[in-house]
């Protein structure tokens, strides 16, 4: 059995330099074929108490085992879950990352091969390695299923206990397993994942399944070189060996790193089965050989070909099984073992395979790209499905579709001013995509943070063109235009767009070239742009400015308070009052609700026709009291069956009339009038009644027949304003005073005028409170007046409560009013704005800080101020003094602070900033020193700057320098496996051209120079065939990869 030639490290340099003996030089100066290959050690154990030869092969060096390993995934292109190669690195795929981090513990790392596969480099703690393996597989790549029949018996075993089994199974292959529940009869275990994951589980299952088979059990060793060999192409030969001896033959697949062979059945048809096995194995061993060829990385998957087919094919047709190496490892030996005379057959299979597909590039402009990529790649995806055997379009598809791309597509670009893009953008992007839809273009218009003039158009070269004249036209009237603010109350803003913007439509449709623009409500803005042609803009303008001044003068509100149980009969019947003034008047009354304590009635409209609508609601509650207004005189008389008399005493009270100046009294509901002390003090009972022989009760001055009339006293007051109270003495006056009560009185408060408008509130909420609280009628002066006497009107018991709350508002706003004036305290400090930064700190963190501590405000200069230097702070003025302490310590402490430059190489920085920059946090925050380490193309990219407090500094600059020592050591060695595994192309060139044709590697004693074994020509084709023309490398029409 032939072994596998290994070139040590001296004989593999020597190799690649082409280095000879030169003529002069003895023959004993070549090494010997067994020093530069030394030979594999037999696997048959040495004799007991034999010393074991010591060679290259057997010093056993005991490894060092670390806690964190590292194991690399590749997802295939046509496996991976999100291609869109435009977001790599970011989007879902990249959330989806973050998110296995975080559940996980482990590091994910993700690169994009030249075949557009996704690597991932997973690093941590083997369970968190293995955890997000699974995560990675269910997450990141598209999922294949597949069912296995075993046993419903063997269903538990699969299980395990508590779960255990199943779930170590899923970890272990990376895969989701569906186990029929108990009552379900099914014995179809359901698998889920990726197509290598499904073999291992279904592989693991059918091995539980098999060792609780109660039948017989048999497990093989067998080489795994040789299950090719046992299993056949396609598995044809295994399944032959099951149906011929009934067995069941459980082979490991390729991704298995298993040799073990299980076969299950009748031991008899086990027995047969293994025999078969054997006899297989033994013979493939004893007529088969090996031979290693060097085959591309990048072509080992089509020598694999689409699920392993290609191989299969190769061993179907030739005998021969192909060895490749795993994906994971950098080697490029590919390894044919079979029967000698069949080799040959097999190693041109193996180079046609690989040299079957080429690959192509094709220049083109870059600004191209996305259109032959067209929308979510659909351009490339209709090349592709034209030509399905191919990944890659072939070159002259690739020029001839691109040729035709690039003669159909043009582009241009046109000078615009930023302030101008809104505008050719529209509202909603409306106006840009009329255009690009009319000429079936591509406008690119730069955002503006990037403050760009340019505007790009590409597409069709005469749709460009169009394109063009229409922006320029468009940019050319923008510029002739004109904008005005009109100043218009906020308050007007919703009338003037009216329901649903039905009104400024109309506006819009008369002046359809005025674009007019209303503020946001939230910022409480009073100016309305207006942009167009001047004299479009000039009538807008006039003409919004006349429907303002009619809201002006039609917007006058007038309040009457008006007694609550006379709101119905001002409304009328069926609203026919309320309906009749507000015609009459052309005014808007609004009545309060009727579950509302509110007595208020509001007027709007102009002033004089407001004027007029409250004569006309006053002069109907006027009416209203009037009819209740009345005189009531009783008499009683002694009953004539007692022989006694019953005399009555009468009082009358005054009650004021229409012509009193004291206003109305209020009319109270029924459950609080004081009307129902006044009819238990008076009341007189039902017996009396009966008994009385007459009862006479006179109103408005009108007297029974037989009374006499007495002369009229000018001076005497109205018999319509005189209540007569008949009854007891006691009980008459106490119905005197209760009415007295009843009587509402006015008086006035010293109020500053300043204060009226915050006792009124807010569209009068706050007057209308303390009206409602305290049960009175509070009439506040109208501003013209400039008067401090604010009147309450109600019960003498009320106007007391009244007077204090007031007064009591008063104390609050004069309070109120003086904190206001001590929380505006304003100083000034004057700070370098070079510590601006450093004194607001990280996202603010400082400076938030020092206003949440001393309640201050704290305002740093614009970028347009003229004093840069100056900081304001705002607030009471012990506090506005700590915190210009606070910030003068800050700025006194950065000013000791000192900056030094180091020197640390380059190749660490990566390393100490780490990952998102955590690692330099971390320093910068234990060091309390801040670092700032060079841009790209700085002109020493070695040096690195420490700011901050000299001790600290001295600290950190160590710490640093330690991590440097430490951290250089691996950078070199990465760089000198790098320098190993893949050599510079040009110093590979120069020294092809000092050392002159190669002429190969040179040994002594070579087996075929002792035997009769014949030497390789190595200028033979057929012996070292030619793997064709080097592979350009392709440039991805996607731009350059994002790592």
């Amino acid at each position: 059995m032939s072994s596998v030639a290994v070139l040590t490290q001296e004989s593999f340099n020597e190799h690649r330099s082409g280095l000879r003996p030169e003529k002069g030089e003895e023959e004993d100066a070549l090494p010997t074929y067994k020093d530069a290959f030394p030979p594999l050690p037999e696997k048959a154990a040495s004799p007991e108490g034999t010393q074991e030869t010591t060679n290259a092969w057997t010093s056993k060096i005991r490894p060092l085992k670390s806690s964190v390993i590292t194991q690399v995934f590749h997802v295939p292109l046509e496996e991976r879950k999100y291609k869109d190669l435009n977001q790599f690195g970011e989007g879902d795929q990249a959330k989806v990352c973050v998110d296995i981090m975080h559940k996980t513990g482990a590091h994910l790392e993700l690169s994009l091969a030249k075949d557009q596969g996704l690597s991932i480099m997973v690093s941590g703690k083997l369970d968190a390695v293995m955890k997000a393996r699974k995560e990675i597989v269910s997450r990141l790549q598209t999922q294949a299923s597949a069912t296995v029949a075993i046993p419903k018996e063997h269903h538990r075993f699969v299980i395990g206990k508590n779960g255990e089994k199943l779930q170590e199974l899923e970890l272990k292959t990376a895969t989701k397993i569906q186990i029929p529940r108990p009552d379900d009869t099914s014995n179809q275990i359901k698998i889920s994942g990726t197509k290598e994951g499904l073999e291992k589980a279904k592989h693991e299952i059918l091995l539980i399944s098999a060792e609780q088979d109660k039948r017989a059990v048999e497990r093989v060793n067998i080489d795994k070189v040789y299950h090719p060999f046992l299993t056949g192409a396609f598995n044809k030969l295994v399944g032959e060996m099951m149906q011929e001896t009934g067995a069941r033959i459980n082979v490991p697949p390729p991704s298995v790193n298993k040799t073990e062979i299980v076969i299950t059945g009748e031991k008899e048809q086990v027995a047969l089965a293994v025999t078969l096995i054997k006899k297989v194995y033994e013979e493939k061993k004893k007529s088969t050989t090996t031979i290693a060829v060097e085959v591309k990385k990048s072509q080992h998957k089509y020598v694999i070909g689409p699920k392993g087919n290609t191989l299969q094919e190769i061993l179907e047709k030739t005998g021969v099984s192909v060895e490749i190496p795993p994906s994971d490892s950098s080697s490029e030996t590919v390894i044919l073992r079979g029967e000698p005379d069949r080799l040959g057959q097999a190693l041109t299979e193996v180079y046609a395979k690989a040299n079957s597909y080429t690959i192509s590039s094709v220049s083109a402009p870059s600004w191209l790209h996305r259109f032959i990529i067209g929308k979510k790649g659909q351009n490339l995806a209709k090349i592709t499905q034209q030509m399905p055997k191919v990944y890659i379009p072939m070159t002259f598809m690739l020029l001839s579709t691109f040729t035709l791309k690039v003669n159909r597509m043009d582009f241009t670009e046109i000078s615009v001013d930023p302030k101008f893009h809104r505008h050719l953008i529209g509202k909603g992007g409306v106006n840009i995509n009329r255009i690009k839809e009319l000429h079936k273009v591509t406008v690119r218009i730069p955002p503006d943070n990037e403050k760009s003039t340019v505007i790009r158009i590409e597409g069709d070269p005469q749709g460009v063109q169009e394109a063009k004249k229409e922006l320029l036209e468009l940019t050319t009237r923008m510029e002739n235009e004109r904008t005005k603010d009109l100043i218009i109350e906020q308050r007007f803003h919703r009338a003037i767009i009216g329901q649903k913007g039905e009104k400024i439509k109309e506006v819009r449709d008369k002046f359809p070239e005025v674009i007019i623009n209303f503020p946001d409500p939230a910022q409480k803005s009073d100016i309305v742009q207006l942009r167009g042609p001047r004299n479009e803009v000039e009538k807008c303008a006039k003409f919004m400015q006349k429907i303002v001044a009619e809201m002006v003068e039609n917007g006058f509100c007038l309040s009457v308070p008006i007694f609550k149980q006379f709101h119905r009969n001002i409304i009328g019947k069926g609203g026919s009052n309320i309906k009749k003034i507000r015609e009459e008047t052309s005014t808007k009354i609004d009545l309060p609700a009727e579950n509302s304590n509110s007595e208020m009635i509001v007027i709007t409209g102009k002033k004089a026709n407001c004027e007029v609508a409250r004569s006309r609601i006053l002069a109907i509650q006027k009416e209203l009291v009037t009819r209740l207004r009345s005189c009531v005189r009783s008499r009683n008389t002694t009953s004539s069956s007692s022989g006694k008399g019953a005399g009555t005493y009468a009082r009358s009270a005054t009650a004021p009339g229409p012509g009193s100046s004291s206003p109305p009294r209020r009319t109270r509901t029924r459950s609080s009038s004081p009307w129902l002390a006044l009819k238990k003090l008076c009341a007189t009972p039902r017996r009396s009644w009966r008994n009385s022989s007459r009862a006479l009760i006179q109103e408005n001055g009108e007297a029974d027949a037989g009374d006499v009339k007495e002369p009229v006293d000018p001076n005497a007051p109205k018999k319509c304003d005189v209540i007569v109270i008949s009854g007891r003495k006691e009980r008459c006056e106490a119905a005197v005073e209760a009415l007295k009560a009843l009587v509402p009185v006015t008086i006035e408060v010293e109020v500053p005028f300043d204060l009226h408008r915050y006792i009124i509130g807010q569209k009068g909420s706050g007057i209308r409170k303390m009206m409602d609280e305290f049960e009175v009628n509070i009439q506040v002066p109208a501003p013209e007046q400039q008067s401090d006497k604010i009147s309450i009107t109600g019960l003498a018991n009320h106007l007391d409560r009244a007077k204090e709350g007031l007064l009591e508002r008063v104390k609050e706003l004069q309070a109120d009013q003086e904190d206001r004036a001590l929380r505006s305290f304003k100083l000034t400090i004057t700070v370098d704005p070079k510590y601006h930064p450093k004194i607001i700190g990280r996202k603010g963190a400082i400076i938030t800080t020092i206003r949440t501590e001393h309640d201050v405000n704290i305002q740093f200069p614009e970028k347009n101020d003229e004093n840069q230097d100056q900081i304001t702070i705002t607030g009471y003025e012990h506090k506005a003094i700590a915190a210009r302490d606070a910030i003068q310590a800050l700025v006194d402490e950065l000013e000791e602070m000192i900056s030094e430059d180091i020197t640390l190489d380059s190749r660490v920085h990566a390393r100490i900033i780490g990952a998102r920059g955590k690692g330099i946090r971390k320093i910068m925050d234990e060091f309390k020193v801040d670092l700032r380490f060079p841009q790209s193309g700085a002109a020493d990219p070695n040096l690195v700057t420490v700011t901050g407090r000299p001790e600290l500094v001295d600290e950190a600059i160590d710490h640093l320098l330690n991590l440097e020592e430490e951290y250089i050591a691996d950078a070199v060695e990465n760089e000198t496996k790098m320098a190993y595994t893949r050599p510079h192309g040009g110093s590979a060139a120069g020294m092809d051209e000092q050392r002159g044709p190669s002429k190969g590697f040179v040994v002594r004693e070579a087996p075929w120079t002792t035997g009769n074994e014949k030497a390789p020509d190595m200028s033979s084709s057929e012996d070292f065939p030619s793997f064709g023309a080097p592979v350009a490398t392709k440039s991805s029409p996607w731009g350059p990869k994002r790592f």
